[in-house]
């Protein structure tokens, strides 16, 4: 089975109050999941490890044997495919994260899109930074 995530995480200030927003979907569109975590202090890219993490178990969890993530950070997106090192040791031990969560499916890719096209995920965000006040 094969499910498609939005994930999407963000800080207010960086570092600052973090969350990260993750959207699940099956292959015709229908939303699975939808939910926001809080991260605490954290910066921008380690929310958005954080969102990738959390929507790759999720997947586990529904028992998805594909993935296809899909990410407004370009700098994660690029890292994952291996385009880009990863030099910062903070997203260095999420990379491994990910990289191990990702070989417990049959395929995993990642996608990049602009922010716009991933307003669903970013409303989780900021749902969650809001209900912390």
């Amino acid at each position: 089975m094969k499910l498609i995530t939005y994930t999407d995480g963000g800080a207010r200030g960086n570092p600052g109050p973090a969350a990260a927003g993750i959207v699940i979907k099956d292959v015709t569109g229908k939303t699975i999941a939808g939910y926001g975590e809080y991260l605490g202090r954290q910066t921008n890219n380690y929310a958005e490890y954080a969102a990738l993490i959390s929507a790759l178990k999720k997947a586990q969890e529904l028992g998805a044997t594909e993935v296809e993530c899909i990410l407004d950070s370009e700098l994660v997106t690029k890292q994952m495919k291996r385009e880009y090192k990863v030099k910062e040791p903070s997203l260095q031990k999420l990379f491994i994260q990910v990289f191990n969560l990702a070989s417990g499916f049959k395929k995993v890719s990642y996608r990049h899109v602009l922010r716009e096209k991933n307003k669903e995920a970013d409303a989780w965000v900021n749902k969650t930074l809001d209900n912390q006040r």
